[in-house]
């Protein structure tokens, strides 16, 4: 009798280990999804309860606020942080990049967001490299960057890509 009662408290035990379980399960999840949605209503930010100085940077936008998605509305208040932390000098050369931005054609700017997109899917450590060489190409004088952009565009699609291959035999390019 006593193996007969024993059996009922095992499986007893193992519903009760279910459920707990499950009960756990649940609370994890309800965590996940109250987490996921305080994190899309912290960007439901309204107009007036921005500060001052976002307000005031961000002035140009206030009459569509109520307009734009949350990640718009996040993009945009991550852009007026870093502007407020950028000296007046990289606050001018800002402005000449958006400039030049703006006097692109629509065609060009889609190349080079496709071309800034392949960019960020890279591993870091290629990016870094990209990088390095970026730098090492503004260090040369003008007239010598001048000729190799020149050299650069009367290469054939042929030539490019061995030129690349060149390169990647080099080291000094990954693909």
């Amino acid at each position: 009798m006593s193996d007969a009662t024993a059996k009922p408290s095992v499986r007893f035990s193992g519903k009760r280990r279910a459920i707990q379980g499950r009960g756990r399960l649940f609370a994890l999840l309800m965590l996940v999804f109250a987490s996921l949605a305080s994190a899309a209503l912290a960007d439901e930010v309204a107009w007036l309860d921005l500060s001052a100085s976002e307000r005031q940077l961000l002035q140009r936008f206030e009459g569509r606020w109520d307009q734009f998605t949350p990640e718009q509305r996040a993009r945009l208040r991550q852009g007026a942080d870093r502007w407020a932390g950028m000296t007046p000098e990289q606050r001018q050369r800002a402005r000449q990049e958006f400039g030049k931005w703006k006097r692109l054609s629509p065609e060009r700017r889609e190349v080079l967001r496709e071309s800034y997109d392949r960019f960020k899917a890279l591993p870091p450590e290629q990016r870094q490299k990209i990088r390095e060489a970026r730098q090492r190409f503004q260090q040369l004088p003008p007239e010598r960057q001048r000729r190799l952009r020149e050299r650069w565009r009367k290469m054939s699609p042929e030539q490019r890509q061995r030129f690349k291959q060149r390169l990647r035999e080099r080291g000094g390019l990954s693909d």
